[in-house]
C-alpha cells in the first residue's frame, strides 16, 4: 500500500491506495467522486477523463500512485467553472445528451477545446472529441453545443488561450515540467515549426513517465561501435522513420521520426541533445519532439553504454519517454515495450551491417510500421502458445 498526496479538486487530499489502483477508482472509492464514469476501463472511451495538471487525459489507464503531487480536476470540481456552465447549457439546449453516462468526460474534453480553439471549426470539434464515445446522440448535438459556446465567447471577444489553460505538459505531478519548459503551442493552432523547435536555446532534463530496458549484441569491438555512435547521421539511418531535417551542429541535432500505427500516421520534427562519455564509453540522447497533425508531444531520453565482450560489443539501452496528446491513448507501456525490443532488432541489424561495411538499405525512407510488428509479436506469441500447448499434450501421453 501506498501514501499518496495530491490535489483533487483545489482540496490537499492523503490517501491510502494498491500500486495497482487506477485514478478512476481512486476518486471514485476513496473521495466518493462517482461523477467519474468507468466505461472500456482500456482508455478508449473517454467516459473517465478528468483533468491532470489542466490537461484532460484518462484516470482508467493512470495509475493513482504515479499522480503523487498533482493537480486532479474531475468534473464535481467544474461546478462553479465558467466555461462548464455555458456547455452545461448548450448541451441542454441543443440536446447533447440521453442516458448521460458519457458527459462528464465529455464536457471535460469539451472544456478543453472551448478553451484551445480560436474558431468554433466542426472538423477540430469532431477531431478533438473523438476520445470520447456516445453511443445515444449521434454526435450532432454535441457539436452543436460546443460550437455555440466558441462562437459566443469569441463574440464577447474572449480569446483562445494559449495552450489550452494547460499548467503541465509533462510527466504528471513531477514537478519539473513546467509548460515553459516545453515548446509552447501557438494560440488555438498546431504545434510550432520544426524551425521553431530548432530555436529553442537548450533541450531539458526530465524524468520519464515510462522506462525501457533493452540490450543488444554486435560482432565488433566497442572502440569501433562507439566512434560509429559519434556519427548521428549514420546512426539515424540505421533507425527505421528517422531522419535529419538539418545537418548536426556541435551537441544538438534536428531531425524527425516517422511512426505508422494502423491508419495513424505521426510525424514528430524536433530536436535533441547528444552526449558522450569516452572514458566508460557511454551515452545520452535528450530530446522533444511534436506532432503536427495528431497534436501530440513527446519527450524521449537513450542512455546507452557500451560492454565488451567475447565475441564483440553489448550494447546496453535505457530509453525513457513522455507521450502527450491524442497518440498517448494508443501508448500502453506494454505494447510499446514489444514494439521497442523488436524496433531495436532491427536497428541492430542495421548498425551491424553498417559496420561491416554493407549499407543497411534506404532505413531513412522507410516508416516506423507499428501494426507490422504488432502482427509479428502476434505470430510469435501464437507459435509460443502452440509450442507450450503441444508440450502438455506430449507429456499427457
Amino acid at each position: 500500500m501506498n501514501m499518496i498526496a495530491l490535489t483533487v479538486n483545489q482540496r490537499a487530499v492523503q490517501a491510502v491506495a494498491e500500486p495497482r489502483t487506477n485514478l478512476a477508482d481512486f476518486v471514485r472509492e476513496k473521495l466518493d467522486l462517482t461523477g467519474t464514469h468507468l466505461g472500456c476501463e482500456h482508455g478508449v472511451c473517454g467516459a473517465c477523463t478528468v483533468l491532470l495538471d489542466g490537461v484532460p487525459a484518462r484516470s482508467c489507464i493512470t495509475y493513482a500512485v504515479a499522480c503523487e503531487g498533482a493537480e486532479v480536476t474531475t468534473i464535481e470540481g467544474l461546478d462553479e467553472d465558467g466555461v462548464t456552465t455555458e456547455l452545461r447549457a448548450a448541451f441542454t439546449r441543443e440536446h447533447a445528451l440521453q442516458c448521460g453516462y458519457c458527459t462528464p468526460g465529455m464536457l471535460v474534453s469539451a472544456r478543453d477545446l472551448v478553451l484551445r480553439l480560436p474558431q468554433a471549426n466542426e472538423r477540430l470539434i469532431r477531431v478533438g472529441l473523438s476520445g470520447n464515445l456516445c453511443r445515444c446522440t449521434g454526435y450532432v448535438g454535441i457539436v452543436r453545443a460546443v460550437q455555440s459556446v466558441i462562437e459566443a465567447r469569441r463574440a464577447r471577444d474572449i480569446a483562445p488561450m494559449p495552450d489550452g489553460g494547460r499548467k503541465i505538459l509533462g510527466p504528471v505531478g513531477s514537478g519539473r515540467c513546467g509548460a515553459e519548459r516545453i515548446e509552447p503551442m501557438r494560440s488555438g493552432s498546431e504545434p510550432t515549426s520544426p524551425e521553431a523547435v530548432g530555436s529553442v536555446p537548450s533541450i531539458p532534463d526530465f524524468i520519464p513517465a515510462t522506462v525501457l530496458e533493452q540490450q543488444f549484441s554486435v560482432a565488433h569491438p566497442p572502440e569501433k561501435v562507439f566512434a560509429m555512435f559519434d556519427d548521428v547521421a549514420a546512426v539515424a539511418a540505421c533507425l527505421p522513420g528517422a531522419s535529419l531535417t538539418a545537418p548536426p551542429k556541435s551537441e544538438r541535432v534536428e531531425g524527425a521520426i516517422r511512426v505508422r500505427i494502423g491508419p495513424i500516421t505521426a510525424t514528430f520534427q524536433g530536436a535533441a541533445r547528444v552526449e558522450r562519455n569516452p572514458a566508460d564509453m557511454s551515452g545520452r540522447i535528450v530530446g522533444i519532439g511534436n506532432d503536427r497533425r495528431s497534436r501530440s508531444s513527446t519527450q524521449g531520453e537513450i542512455r546507452y553504454r557500451l560492454v565488451p565482450i567475447e565475441q564483440g560489443t553489448r550494447v546496453d539501452l535505457s530509453i525513457g519517454y513522455t507521450l502527450t496528446g491524442m497518440l498517448a491513448q494508443v501508448g500502453r507501456p506494454g505494447l510499446v515495450r514489444d514494439l521497442a525490443a523488436r524496433l531495436i532488432a532491427e536497428f541492430a541489424g542495421n548498425l551491424d551491417r553498417r559496420l561491416s561495411g554493407t549499407p543497411p538499405g534506404d532505413a531513412t525512407a522507410a516508416e516506423l510500421n507499428g501494426m507490422a510488428l504488432v502482427f509479428g509479436l502476434l505470430r510469435a506469441r501464437v507459435a509460443g502458445w502452440i509450442g507450450r500447448f503441444s508440450s502438455k499434450n506430449d507429456g499427457a501421453t
